[in-house]
């Protein structure tokens, strides 16, 4: 973890008395600067409340309670979450609901389920595989802490 991504666990840690060995990833949303830059903005706005990710059996599976930094495309933090809901969900019968707390677009579903299937269709693509409509997901929710 880069220094002032430590520096902002340690911050975060008092402000909130957790040791500061609690555990905690950083990472970024998105696949461009871009995107990752507006759903880091959503996050700190509170209009992005979930997420979706690919679930690959050789990727850890995050669990309730984890906490996660959200950076932005260049590595700065932005704010804290922390997982609320974790569920592994086929691809094809993610809500509207859900679609709705990622907080993207239109907030529709439609405009969820265009955005999503092109980023997992390259996603699959990368790792040599094939989307497919059941493809297993990983469903977050989340509470931005800070």
């Amino acid at each position: 973890m880069e220094k002032k991504v430590e520096q902002f666990w340690r911050t975060f840690c008092k402000k909130h008395n957790l040791g500061e060995d609690t555990k905690v990833d950083a990472w970024a949303f998105g696949a461009s600067k871009e995107e990752a830059n507006e759903l880091a903005d959503l996050v700190k706005r509170g209009i992005k409340t979930a997420t979706t990710a690919a679930f690959f059996p050789e990727n850890e599976m995050p669990s309730v309670g984890d906490w996660n930094i959200i950076l932005d495309w260049n590595g700065n933090p932005v704010c804290v979450i922390q997982d609320k809901v974790v569920e592994v969900i086929p691809y094809n019968q993610i809500s509207a609901e859900h679609a709705y707390h990622e907080g993207e677009g239109d907030r529709s579903y439609q405009y969820w389920r265009e955005v999503h299937d092109q980023f997992f269709e390259a996603e699959f693509a990368e790792s040599g595989q094939k989307f497919y409509p059941q493809a297993p997901m990983i469903c977050e929710v989340f509470e931005k802490v800070d």
